[in-house]
This record gives C-alpha cells, sequence and structure tokens, in this order.
C-alpha cells in the first residue's frame, strides 16, 4: 500500500538550491551590469588614456613655454649684463679742443688718450715734419739733380700710381693751406726728392694775367709799434686843494701789418702778361731754411714754358700768407711781384 502511495505522491524534479537572495532576474541583471561595468571600464581606460594624452601634450606645450620664457629671460640678463657704451657722439661747431686735441705743428686732429688716434697722428706728424716716404718711380721726369736732392715734374697724363703719390702730399699740404683748391687738371706738381721722403711741393698753372702787389701792402717798417693809451682826467677836492688825476685805461700794441695776416693783399687795378702762376708751394718744417723753395722755384721758372725762361719778377703767386709774402719778395728782390686770382682759373 506504502509503495503505491508513494508512486501516487511521485517527488518533482530536483533543482540546485537557490540562495534565498536569488530572484528570477538576478542572473540576467548580473550579466547586464557585468557588461556594463566592462564597458565602463573600458570607457574610463580609454578616456584615461586621451585624458593622460591630452595632459601629455599640454605639459609638451606648457615646457615649450618655460623654455621659450627662459630663453627670453636669459637674452635679457644677457643684454643687461652686457657692458654698456657710454660713447658720447657730439657736434662739432667750432669749439675750441672740443673733446678732440690739434696739434699745433701738423694740425692734425685726433682724440688724446685714444691708442688708434695716437697712432695716426704719431704717422702723420712724422710725415708732416718730415716729409712722406718716397721710394722713387721707374720713369721719373728729373728736372734738376742738386747735391741736397732732386726736383722732379708730375703732370696730366702721367701714370696714376704718380698722381696718386700727389694726392698724398697734396692732401698734407691742406692742413695748413685749406682743402679742395690746390690741384686742377692744368696744375703742374714739382716735387723735390730727399732721402726717400717728398720734402717740398710746388704747384705751377698756366695763367695769362696778373696784377703788381702795391708795396704799402707787405707793410714797409711794419715792426715799429704803436703806442695807444686812452686817458681821462677827473679833479678831486679837498677843502681848498684841488688835484688833478690822469687815469691810463688800456695800453695796445699795434703793428701796421696787422688786419694782413689772413694773406689779404692790394694791388694795383691795371693787369699785365703773365705765363706762370704759382698756385701754392710747401715745404716740411724740418727742411725749411734750406733753400728748397728756391729750388723749386727756379725749376718753375726754368721748366714750365717750353723753349723759354722766364724771370723771377715774371712768376705770379696766388695770394700768399705772411710767410709767402716774405719768400717772394726775397725771391723776386722787390715788394711789387705779380699777384693773381685762382678763382677764375678752375
Amino acid at each position: 500500500m506504502q509503495p503505491m502511495i508513494n508512486a501516487f505522491f511521485r517527488p518533482s524534479p530536483s533543482y540546485p538550491p537557490e540562495s534565498p537572495d536569488s530572484s528570477p532576474f538576478s542572473g540576467d541583471l548580473c550579466d547586464t551590469v557585468a557588461g556594463k561595468s566592462t564597458a565602463e571600464s573600458e570607457t574610463d581606460i580609454s578616456s584615461k588614456r586621451a585624458h593622460s594624452g591630452l595632459e601629455g601634450e599640454t605639459s609638451n606645450e606648457q615646457e615649450l613655454e618655460d623654455k621659450h620664457t627662459k630663453l627670453k629671460q636669459g637674452k635679457r640678463s644677457a643684454v643687461l649684463n652686457k657692458k654698456r657704451n657710454y660713447a658720447q657722439m657730439f657736434l662739432k661747431v667750432g669749439q675750441s679742443d672740443f673733446l678732440l686735441h690739434t696739434c699745433k705743428v701738423c694740425s692734425f686732429e685726433y682724440a688724446a688718450g685714444d691708442e688708434d688716434d695716437e697712432k695716426v697722428h704719431k704717422t702723420f706728424h712724422k710725415n708732416y715734419t718730415h716729409g712722406l716716404p718716397f721710394k722713387g718711380w721707374r720713369n721719373e721726369r728729373v728736372i734738376d739733380e742738386l747735391d741736397k736732392g732732386r726736383i722732379i715734374l708730375v703732370q696730366d697724363g702721367d701714370p696714376p700710381t704718380q698722381f696718386k703719390k700727389v694726392e698724398d702730399v697734396v692732401r698734407m699740404m691742406e692742413t695748413q693751406l685749406g682743402e679742395g683748391w690746390i690741384l686742377n687738371k692744368w696744375s703742374k706738381v714739382y716735387l723735390f726728392i730727399s732721402s726717400q721722403r717728398v720734402c717740398g711741393c710746388l704747384v705751377a698753372e698756366p695763367i695769362i694775367k696778373a696784377y703788381k702787389l702795391l708795396s704799402s701792402s707787405l707793410g714797409e717798417n711794419n715792426h715799429l709799434p704803436v703806442k695807444e693809451k686812452r686817458r681821462t682826467s677827473s679833479a678831486l677836492q679837498f677843502g681848498g686843494v684841488s688835484l688833478q688825476r690822469e687815469v691810463i685805461k688800456k695800453e695796445n700794441f699795434k703793428h701796421a701789418d696787422e688786419g694782413t695776416h689772413d694773406g689779404t693783399v692790394l694791388c694795383k687795378n691795371e693787369a699785365v702778361p703773365a705765363f706762370c702762376g704759382i698756385r701754392a708751394i710747401w715745404v716740411s718744417p724740418s727742411n725749411r731754411r734750406k733753400n728748397i723753395a728756391r729750388s723749386l722755384l727756379d725749376a718753375a721758372r726754368n721748366s714750365f714754358c717750353t723753349n723759354m725762361v722766364l724771370n723771377h719778377t715774371e712768376l705770379a703767386f696766388s695770394q700768399p700768407t705772411m710767410l709767402g709774402k716774405a719768400l717772394m719778395s726775397s725771391y723776386t728782390g722787390t715788394n711789387s711781384f705779380l699777384v693773381y686770382t685762382t678763382a677764375n682759373m678752375d
């Protein structure tokens, strides 16, 4: 009876025990949550990678900016640390001895204490005092041979090397005679060579007329000083006594040749024919008083005109200085030598 009852009440198929917390939807939910968490983790990883990539790029840009800023700061510091030059530019408008020193012998202007300027001045001073170095040329036009040297002539058509030497000599002459007027295309230049140096130079040119100098313009008997006194008198009264006071304000010594140091000359109005004009003449200071100027004048007088020797009095001179007046008066033997102006010759 019992087996029949057990067979009738056959138990249902057995299933694995379920936890009390389990529910019919628990498996699907877990799978869904697990998938979502995996996707979220992958998304987080990718976002972290992208974020890290952006951070890397940002950090690289920041590093470049920092380097650029440091470089700028370095340049600024280098500029600030660089030694500044306080050399001041100035305008020279006639000031006497303004930063530049003028040599009293060669008239060269230089900055005293500057090594380069001192060196240039030393070379120029030596060349001016003793003459420019000159080794000679292969083809020289020798006018005269003397015991103390020789005189050569340079004129238009000669090689450029010879004219280059002439320009150097003329540039030295211009320091005392003025710039830009000594040479022209008609000039004949006589150089006095001694001890391998150019010790003297004479520049001559053809002219057609000149004027006789008035002897009074040379200031004859001009070394007698004239003493001038300005007197003022006033009376001083002391009771019944009257005293006369004489006051000498100033004493001036004037010479008759005052006002002619600038080369101003007075000449006659009538022009006379002339052929050779002495435009300029110069002798180095250490070679003066050796008749070099007279030798140059003789060379010009004997060779300037073809097949013709000029007399001493037939040479005409451009407006001379006081030293030039003394030389020409001594050379020509008269105070009424010929003068001409170079204004109409250039």
